[in-house]
Formats: C-alpha cells, structure tokens, sequence
C-alpha cells in the first residue's frame, strides 16, 4: 500500500510524492506577463512540495479553442520557449510539471460569451457533428450562438497534429510530460460522447482521435509521458439520453493504457459545461459581487441574462451538491482494469481520504497519486502543511473562485475567513518548507 509521501514513476519519470495540482485556469493569457503570471501561480506549489504539477489547460491552435477568457496558447514555438523559466522554476525544487493541452471545440467563447462575439465579431466553433437538438434550442432561445464548422476528416488529423507540435515544443521547453484534456466538454469528451459524435468516419470512434494525438505526439515529442482524463458522463441530466455510461468510460480507459498512455484520470462528468466538475456551493458572494455586475452583463450578454445563468447556477448547486472524492469509486474501477497509474481528484479535502484512496488505510486502492485543484487557490502552497501530516485544506468548495473566473478575473480564493485563516497560518509558519520530512 503506498503513502502520500511515497515516490511514483508515470512513464519512466520519477515523481516525488503522490500529491499533485491538479489543472486549473491560471487565467495567464499569452501577453507580455504571461509566463511570469505562470511562474507566481505554479512555483508556490513545487516550493511547498507538491511532486507533481499540471499547468492547465492551454490551446493549442493559434484561433478559437478557448473556453474561458484569457487561456494560454501554445501553438507559437518562440512563447512556448519562454516557458523555460517556468519548468526551470519548478526543477530548482526537484518536483515535475506536466503541460496540459485543450481545444474547446463546440465549447469555445464563441458559443457562450456574448462579450468576446462583441470584440471579435461572430465566429465559427470547430464541431465534431451537428450539435445536440438540446443544444440547438438554446441557440433559439438565444442563450448561446451556435455557428458550428463541423471538422472533416482531414481537419481532424490536423487538429491531432497540432497537439502533437505543441507537445513536442513543451518538451523543448522542459515540460516533463504532457496531459491531454479529455474531459469537462472539450474537443475530446465531444469526441468521445455518443452525445456530440455521429460522425461515420474512422473517428466515430471517438477513442480514435486520441490515438491520433498520441500518434502526434510521439513523432514530435518522443516517448514523453502521457496522461489523459477519461469521461464518463454518469452526472448528464435525465433528459440526455445517449451518453457515456462508466462501463464505456472503463472500456476507453483500458483501450488508451493498451495503446500507450501511460497514466489515466478517470472523472465522472456531464455532457455540459457546468457544476458537476465542481461540485460543492451555490458561490453566493462571487454572484453579489457588485464589482463584476457590469462584467457579468457583459458576458452574458445583458443583466437579465445574467441573472438567468445566476439562477441555473443556483439549480445546479443543487443537483451536483458537495461530494468528497466523487470520482473515487470511477477510479477504482479503472485501476482494477488497467496496469498504469490512475490520479484521482475531485472534492479530495483531507489526508485520511488521501490516504484511503492510495489503500494505505485498508481497502483497496482506488489510485496512485491524488490531487486537488479549487484548494491551490485558497492556498497556494498548501502542500508544506498536507504532506507534514495536517488533516483538512482550507477550501470548503464553496465555489466562490470559480464564477468570477467567466468574467476574465483570475482564479483565487474570495472567501474572507479563508482568506484570513491562511494569513494566520502563513504567519505561523505552516507554509514554510515542503512538509515531507513531517
């Protein structure tokens, strides 16, 4: 049975612990900031001894693909060599760094943001297939802007090949392995989803576009190691009826570790874009906010509006409530299955639940490494006190990070008793070293 402070391979790299930053939106963009934006966001936890690091989610087109405001692109060799400053800040402290890549597809900006459509002028979204009716009646209603380009066949070998040149230019870069984002409605779910994919060519097999990614990437960045996540969309609503079961997710799961992939992260997702991929409070205070009530306007496309995703959001809090590990029993199935590591996140908040999952508690193992994502914002450098032996992160997922994050602001921690309690703590010294040797 394994511990959190217990080394892991993941396709031949040594990874020091078995705690890791899961991707978030570092909200980095590609200006003259960006990678000192990165370094301030990403170092904190390689500092605090976190063994491994996912920079999130970045696009890997030169246009469209982005889901969210100010994502980081990585199509351009000369911006992806600036990123050696931050794998080297990462390095300095001994722990690894993995670069995320994403295309959001159907779920681009495009789709969602009123605002962005404002500056930028309608655009097309790269689709697998004609959208869901589901999706196409909110076009109607005037809730999204579908303007779907569906990708031919040659179209999605190129798209497969621009991750592989991505990869290969994170490698130039010092990044020690690549993450691709399969899961949260991306271009890969959409592929993978009987919802989004009635194609009838080689890649109605949706697995088949990520064996063509993997292909790309070992021409271009050798034999670096590959992770990806692994969607089942058990939280899909009751009204959606082709959708991947977890038996499906299993079956892709062990196709993919057959294939080459050598780590999984399995999660249990919708077919939207929506609280199920953080799943806790209905974020109050983020809403009321009256700072970003212009910004939400804007977004959205007017109050009213709006107020309408604001009560959604309300209605969703109450579907996909607060639930500890909710991937864990995904996750353990998968690992019976396959003979690679499976990283589990999602709601992870306590050491004993950390521990239980790597089996060190008794049962069965559910995963080799876990992470934690929302709680790096509450605090950055939250591994100095976990690994030293200290129960319970500061997030209460409360939510109130990620709403904002739709308006362009970055991620952080808005809630003041956190916020407070992580001051008192700094002052303490309960950040200070990399807690393994507690």
């Amino acid at each position: 049975m394994s511990r959190l402070t217990d080394p892991i391979s993941i396709g031949g790299v040594e990874i020091p612990n078995r705690l890791y930053r899961a991707p978030l939106l570092e909200c980095a963009g590609n200006g003259p900031d960006a990678v000192d934006t990165l370094v301030d966001e990403l170092e904190p936890a390689a500092e605090a001894g976190a063994g491994l690091i996912f920079q999130g989610a970045s696009i890997v087109t030169a246009e469209g693909g982005c889901a969210a405001p100010n994502m980081t692109r990585v199509h351009d060799p000369d911006f992806a060599s600036e990123l050696s400053r931050l794998t080297d800040a990462v390095h300095d402290h001994d722990r690894r760094i993995f670069l995320q890549l994403s295309h959001g597809g159907l779920r681009s900006l495009d789709m969602w943001h009123a605002g962005h459509r404002d500056e930028a002028g309608p655009t097309s979204q790269r689709a697998v297939s004609q959208p869901p009716w589901h999706l196409r009646l909110a076009d109607r209603l005037g809730f999204v802007d579908l303007r779907p380009d569906v990708l031919s066949t040659s179209e999605v070998y190129d798209l497969a090949e621009a991750f592989g040149r991505a990869a290969g230019y994170a490698v130039d870069a010092g990044y020690d392995g690549i993450h691709i984002s399969g899961a949260n409605m991306g271009i890969v779910q959409q592929f993978l989803s009987p919802y989004y994919n009635r194609r009838n060519d080689e890649f109605a097999d949706g697995v088949e576009f990520l064996l063509a990614i993997e292909e790309s990437i070992r021409d271009h960045a050798g034999d670096v190691p590959l992770v990806t996540k692994v969607p089942a969309e058990t939280a899909a609503p009751p009204f959606v009826r082709r959708h991947l079961t977890r038996g499906d997710g299993v079956d892709i799961a062990t196709r993919l570790a057959t294939a080459g992939y050598d780590a999984l992260v399995p999660v249990e997702v919708s077919v939207y874009w929506d609280m199920s991929i953080v799943r806790g409070a209905y974020p109050a205070r983020a809403w009321a906010a009256s700072e970003l009530q212009s910004d939400y306007a804007a977004v959205f496309g007017s109050r009213w509006r709006a107020q309408a995703v604001r009560a959604a959001n309300r209605l969703e809090a109450r579907w996909y409530p607060r639930d500890p590990g909710w991937n864990a029993d995904f996750c353990r199935t998968v690992s019976a299955a396959v003979d690679v590591p499976v990283l589990c996140e999602g709601g992870i908040r306590e050491r004993t639940q950390c521990e239980t999952l790597l089996g060190e508690n008794g049962p069965a193992p559910a995963c080799d490494l876990v992470g934690m994502g929302r709680p790096f914002y509450a605090e950055p450098r939250l591994p100095a006190r976990l690994l030293a032996g200290q129960e319970r992160v500061l997030c209460e997922s409360c939510n109130n990070c990620t709403v904002p994050q739709a308006a362009g602001e970055p991620g952080r921690c808005r809630t003041p008793d956190i916020v407070r309690e992580r001051g008192r703590l700094a002052a303490e010294g309960a950040y200070d070293g990399t807690g393994e040797d507690g």
